[in-house]
């Protein structure tokens, strides 16, 4: 089983933020700013840092989260999903009026 999945609602997203702004590609937060959320950038916008691990793919975008905090959470799965409501940071989605949550499957 992937260890990130996304639902139906989430990948309409993508599909949407792909169109209008080419590949992009999700950090999972840990917390601060956006508290846990994941967080999702033009690809290239944030390069994967030394420590970050590839979870996997959902609708064609990497997800990424840093191996430590993976280790620490115990190395869940995550399923993401959307609500309604502009994210309060710097991620994409935002413009949809929309925020990315990470909830367990």
């Amino acid at each position: 089983m992937p260890v990130v999945t996304a639902t139906p609602e989430a990948l309409a997203v993508i599909e949407r933020l792909r169109a209008g702004h080419g590949p992009i590609a999700f950090f999972q937060s840990g917390g601060c700013c956006d508290g846990t959320s994941p967080l999702c950038f033009e690809d290239g916008e944030l390069p994967p840092g030394p420590h970050d691990l590839r979870l996997g793919e959902i609708g064609g975008a990497p997800f990424y989260i840093d191996s430590d905090q993976y280790e620490r959470w115990g190395k869940p799965r995550f399923l993401i999903d959307v609500s309604p409501g502009a994210a309060e940071g710097f991620s994409l989605e935002g413009l949809e009026g929309v925020h990315f949550i990470s909830r367990a499957p």
